[in-house]
């Protein structure tokens, strides 16, 4: 069966802003909101456990369907949490870089980027084997991070891509899969 993943991602925060490793604060939708997304039959909608992606779904429609899987959680952050990259830079240049330079490195005490792929990478693999589905049609809001990781995941692009991906708040990326290869359709915004 060919699975379809749309990884949506969050609403515009202060957070995300600030370029601040956290993901509390209202979700600012845009001034007309935002129109429910339909669901068809047999979506599965899943999300992180942050506030914004929550909150977000919950402005898309999707919060009565909406569930928690821990795979799409941001990147653990460690001692960063709730910093910004600025503060960081000036304080800990030569972590940043390394945390930049090194998908291995984990400066902060928390997730490296690299074990943030093999996470997200797993999951996705997963919902290739998954028997038994109504449909393979995902629906995903998840953060930034998870998104880009996921691409290039699909993509089989090189670690280093990770930041050469720009993720900008309410788009959908849509990968479809089938037997261990993944295809990428550029969706745009869903506002």
């Amino acid at each position: 069966m060919t699975v379809r993943v749309s990884l949506i991602a969050p609403a515009m925060n202060a957070a995300l802003r600030e370029a601040r490793f956290d993901d509390a604060g209202p979700v600012e939708l845009p001034p007309t909101g935002l129109d429910p997304l339909c669901l068809a039959a047999g979506v599965r909608v899943v999300g992180s456990p942050s506030g914004r992606c929550r909150a977000t779904a919950e402005a898309l429609g999707l919060s009565d369907a909406y569930e928690v899987e821990p795979a799409l959680a941001g990147c653990a952050m460690g001692r960063w949490r709730g910093r910004r990259l600025d503060e960081l830079t000036a304080e800990e240049p030569e972590s940043v870089t390394r945390w930049l330079s090194d998908p291995g490195a984990a400066p902060h005490g928390g997730e490296s980027l690299r074990e943030l792929r093999a996470r997200v990478a797993e999951w996705m693999e997963g919902l290739q084997g998954l028997e038994g589905l109504e449909s393979g049609t995902w629906w995903a809001v998840a953060e930034p991070d998870v998104i880009r990781t996921a691409v290039a995941h699909a993509l089989g692009a090189p670690e280093e891509v990770f930041w050469r991906l720009d993720v900008r708040p309410l788009s959908r990326t849509t990968l479809s899969g089938r037997a261990g290869r993944w295809n990428l359709l550029f969706d745009g915004r869903i506002s």
